[in-house]
């Protein structure tokens, strides 16, 4: 897949580097040349100097071709402006921001663009947002038998009771993302678009587990 990323920071760096060792096609995008220095000799992207909500800037990057975006450079405002530009404008469907503000993270991810606030901020959360597919493992016991993970979840489920997804899934819902904030659900608790979905599982259930995720409830039961 290639993927554009705007802002060649600390952090735009790293997942730029993380994405390309995935085997992934990357064009990143800073207004500053000189911080192309963070990718190292060994990135092979392209490296776009530009505003990165300038449609040309984003073209240059080959955003008409691009699977996923990445708006990641220091200020929210620019984020916010290039996420928009990236799914209005060029239909790329997997769209992430980091914003500062969470209040304004909020809102975005009401628009349907996921948010990452800074003091949650990991590159691994970037990636989960721009690549949603594969339970993504975020603790495992001792003897490797069990494992909280993150499962990425259909859309289809959105408007089920928790108690529904554990009964056809077979796994207990750990805690939930919502808006970014974690919270954790009872069996009355609704999901919702937008919610990551944290369970805890056995890890040779993973592959079943994950298709449950992804094929969404069964027809016959109720909400």
């Amino acid at each position: 897949m290639h993927i554009v990323i705007m802002g060649c920071g600390r952090v735009g760096s790293a997942l730029a580097q993380a994405l390309e060792e995935q085997g992934h096609t990357i064009a990143v995008i800073d207004q500053d040349p000189t911080a192309f220095r963070r990718l190292g000799s060994s990135f092979g992207g392209r490296r776009v100097t530009g505003v990165g909500f300038d449609q040309d800037t984003l073209r240059e990057a080959g955003i008409e071709d691009a699977g996923a975006f990445a708006a990641v450079s220091s200020g929210d405002n620019s984020n916010i402006i290039a996420a928009r530009v990236a799914r209005e404008m060029f239909g790329i469907e997997n769209v992430a921001a980091r914003i500062y503000d969470p209040r304004r993270a909020e809102v975005y991810q009401r628009l349907g663009i996921p948010t990452v606030a800074t003091v949650r901020w990991t590159a691994d959360q970037m990636l989960r947002r721009l690549l949603p597919s594969g339970a993504e493992p975020l603790w495992r016991d001792p003897t490797g038998g069990v494992q909280l993970a993150e499962v990425h979840t259909s859309p289809a489920w959105v408007g089920h009771r928790v108690s529904r997804l554990q009964d056809e899934t077979g796994v207990r819902v750990a805690f939930l993302t919502r808006l970014g904030e974690a919270i954790l659900p009872s069996s009355q608790t609704v999901l919702q678009e937008g919610d990551l979905v944290h369970v805890v599982m056995r890890t040779d259930e993973i592959d079943r587990v994950e298709a449950a995720f992804a094929k969404g409830p069964d027809e016959e039961g109720g909400r």
